[in-house]
């Protein structure tokens, strides 16, 4: 005759639970917070209309009225799923905030300016403050301020820039801000936006540069790290 462990005998049971302990174990089951899930705001909608599609029969509407109103539910789902998804597309795009000034972009300060003027004169708002912004990047690299770095970000550019121009970090700021609100964060920019973007770029020339190894002390109270 063969031993068997006594292990591996009592593995080979069978689980064969009273009533109390089955119930206890489906309780803490259906406890589970998957069961519960409330749907989305969006799902509700797309229930409730079709079940007009359902009850339309019982309803006994109008051919011309049943269209009508199952019409007006579909705008009504389209502009609230429009809304619910609008946040989440604005934080894409300033999530993706990228770069001044792009590769292959070999326009001068004075040239970038001129243009700035040029939609400024058009009314173009937009292009006004995205080329003036620009200008003043291109500036800063004229002036050896900042090194040439196709690709860098209008926060990497208020970084480095404000280290070397401390007096104007605010204005570099509010500056960096206004171009990816603008270029990246779907925002419109207005007459009175490129008047002031105007006014930083004049003062940012002005500014006498700190050497550097002074800038490294100032850039600290900014508040913005790289």
């Amino acid at each position: 005759m063969t031993l068997v462990p006594l292990s591996a005998r009592l593995f080979d049971v069978p689980v064969q639970p009273g009533a109390d302990e089955a119930r206890a174990w489906l309780e803490n089951e259906l406890a589970d917070p998957v069961y519960h899930r409330s749907p989305s705001l969006l799902q509700r909608l797309l229930d409730w209309l079709a079940g007009l599609f359902r009850d339309a029969p019982a309803l006994a509407l109008p051919p011309r009225t049943a269209v009508l109103v199952v019409v007006g539910a579909l705008i009504v789902v389209a502009a609230v799923a429009w809304w619910v998804a609008g946040p989440v597309r604005r934080a894409t795009r300033r999530a993706s905030a990228g770069a001044v000034l792009v590769d292959g972009e070999q326009r001068s300060a004075a040239q970038l300016r001129a243009a700035a003027d040029a939609a400024a004169a058009d009314g173009a708002w937009d292009r006004a403050v995205a080329d003036r912004f620009r200008a003043v990047v291109r500036a800063l690299e004229e002036r050896a301020l900042l090194d040439e770095r196709p690709g860098r970000t209008a926060h990497e550019v208020v970084i480095l820039a404000a280290g070397r121009l401390p007096a104007r970090t605010e204005d570099l700021r509010g500056a960096g801000t206004l171009f990816d609100d603008v270029v990246y964060g779907g925002a419109r920019a207005r007459e009175q936006d490129d008047v002031w973007l105007r006014s930083v770029d004049t003062r940012v020339a002005a500014e006498r540069p700190v050497a550097p190894d002074v800038a490294g002390a100032s850039a600290s109270p900014t508040g913005w790290t790289l």
